[in-house]
């Protein structure tokens, strides 16, 4: 009778254990994933990345699905950015805007995410107002994304190298946001405008590029819309 005694006994502990374990922890490791792929913010994500080994791994299986990924406002590093996007494999928005509480990207950070897997299937990125990045971040994940079709580096200090960098691999592009970038010069647009035959918008306001060169631009690209009244937009510039 006594090992009966002993097996009850271990029955009642499981059962209270199970009573003892929140809801959440019983939920399959799929249907886990599904639930932290609904969160939105970067910081929540990091958050449940500590709970357990198991919530680490379900993170990573959520950001897998992801379409989506933005930092933007969150207090977010080269590191741990570059972390989530190597893990969302899927990606096909990607928004590190620098927002009111600082997402701190340099170009350290654009030289980890460039090597992401995702990076040659985004249609979509936003570096808006990251004062942390030049050329250098800027040339090498661009050239990585040849299926890019919205851009937003408004409010950054990149220069023309970028721009040539942009019409030499992202032919695909349809919208570029190059609000307030002053050391952008006509070159560089004619550059752009000519080896992205897609290019239906481009937002130029509070450049230092003479009206006579815009008309130019419209010369080689007559449906082009130059647009110059900043659209700050989350996750990228959209042609409306």
């Amino acid at each position: 009778m006594q090992p009966q005694t002993e097996q009850g006994e271990g029955s009642a502990a499981a059962a209270k254990e199970m009573e003892e374990e929140p809801h959440i922890e019983r939920l399959p490791a799929d249907l886990l994933a599904h639930v932290l792929a609904l969160l939105s913010s970067f910081h929540d994500l990091a958050m449940a990345e500590g709970v357990s080994r198991r919530w680490r791994q379900a993170v990573g299986r959520s950001l897998a699905s992801r379409r989506r990924l933005s930092f933007a406002g969150q207090r977010t590093g080269d590191d741990s950015a570059a972390r989530m996007v190597r893990a969302a494999v899927n990606l096909r928005d990607l928004d590190v805007s620098r927002g009111c509480w600082g997402c701190h990207i340099t170009d350290g950070g654009l030289l980890q995410i460039s090597t992401a897997e995702c990076v040659g299937k985004l249609t979509a990125i936003s570096l808006w107002g990251l004062a942390g990045i030049t050329d250098k971040g800027v040339v090498r994940l661009v050239s990585r994304a040849h299926s890019l079709q919205h851009l937003n580096i408004g409010g950054t200090f990149i220069t023309d190298e970028s721009l040539y960098a942009v019409a030499d691999n992202c032919t695909n592009l349809k919208s570029i946001m190059l609000w307030s970038c002053r050391h952008v010069t006509a070159a560089g647009l004619v550059a752009l405008v000519s080896k992205c035959p897609e290019l239906a918008c481009i937002n130029v306001g509070g450049m230092r590029v003479s009206p006579e060169s815009f008309a130019g631009l419209l010369s080689i690209s007559p449906a082009l819309r130059i647009r110059s009244v900043p659209e700050i937009v989350n996750a990228s510039v959209q042609v409306s």
